[in-house]
């Protein structure tokens, strides 16, 4: 991929409207060739803009117009390069759970959960926040109101479920599974969290207090060759789901193909909440717009697409297509 072109798309697709300083840096990055010389050393999969800012600010980098940033990095081009080899961008939004729940709420329970690429696990535990949909329609787990809310709004009336769903196991996959108990780990998933997101940083945090309490079971391995034994592990007369959210856009599309073989195989159900054109398969039986779907992930469930979503679960747009109905 062209460097330039992916951060251009970058700032114009993502950080617009969610980030100014992200779009600036972004589209600064794109018009440098000094600096994009500097980003082309590394291998492809390290250049990624969210790899490079996020190493950048875990390092010290100024929250600063795109010329301080600039003459920050390339004094500093050494340290990042170094971190940007060693550290990938795994980003732990809990707030996907939002767009998670409605299409986990379609299975009937007791769930058992596996997720590939995992993090820090904090996408495990949809049982133990709080929601909100719409500002109007609160949802919370079993004991009361949960130290994270997660706020959405949704078009299409998805199918909210009328109570918290019932996991009984849960456990995860990561190339590098990060310790919600560790303080380096924990910086770095801040560091990640866009600069003007304090309400997300703020989320990780609490939803860290309340992983640590509860630490999740997380094995370090590929996701395609480890994930057939954690779903084995799961507990008999359970509904086995295994998950993700923007993990599969990291690997190679025939490594894409030869996982959804591997998972489709399985005795589970397979959520996958991924961007355009990361899964073809699954992006060819929408039946709305391209333009409707840009910037978007699709949220899917064993292959067929249910809703269109925010990267940060903050909003869902049900375009439900399966016949399973909502459990009781």
């Amino acid at each position: 991929m062209d460097t330039s072109r992916w951060y251009r798309s970058f700032a114009e697709v993502e950080a617009k409207g969610n980030s100014e300083i992200y779009e600036e840096w972004g589209l600064g990055v794109s018009e440098d060739p000094a600096v994009l010389a500097l980003i082309d050393r590394l291998p492809e999969p390290r250049r990624q803009p969210n790899l490079i800012f996020g190493a950048s600010r875990h390092l010290g980098a100024p929250v600063a117009p795109y010329a301080s940033f600039r003459r920050w990095l390339r004094e500093n081009w050494s340290e990042v390069e170094h971190l940007a080899r060693i550290r990938t961008t795994q980003t732990n939004e809990a707030g996907r759970a939002a767009v998670l729940l409605p299409v986990l709420g379609l299975l009937k329970g007791p769930l058992s959960l596996v997720e590939v690429g995992a993090s820090a696990g904090l996408c495990l535990y949809p049982d133990r926040y709080s929601y909100l949909y719409d500002g109007e329609k609160y949802l919370h787990p079993f004991d009361g109101p949960s130290t994270v809310l997660l706020e959405c709004a949704t078009t299409g009336n998805p199918p909210i479920p009328e109570k918290v769903l019932d996991v009984v196991y849960r456990e995860g996959i990561d190339l590098n599974p990060l310790d919600v108990g560790d303080t380096d780990d924990m910086k770095w998933l801040e560091s990640l969290v866009w600069p003007e997101q304090d309400h997300r940083r703020q989320r990780l945090r609490d939803a860290a207090v309340l992983a640590r309490a509860d630490p999740p079971r997380l094995v370090r391995g590929d996701l395609t060759s480890a994930v057939a034994d954690l779903v084995e592990r799961a507990p008999l007369n359970t509904t086995i789901v295994v998950f993700h959210s923007a993990v599969l856009n990291y690997l190679i599309p025939t490594a894409r193909v030869e996982f959804t073989e591997v998972v489709r195989a399985l005795p589970c159900h397979w959520i996958a909440n991924e961007g355009i054109g990361v899964l073809p398969e699954v992006d060819a039986k929408l039946t709305v717009s391209p333009e409707e779907c840009r910037g978007k992930f699709v949220v899917s469930l064993d292959g067929t697409p249910q809703g269109l979503a925010g990267g940060h679960g903050q909003f869902l747009d049900w375009i439900g297509q399966t016949t399973t109905t909502p459990a009781d």
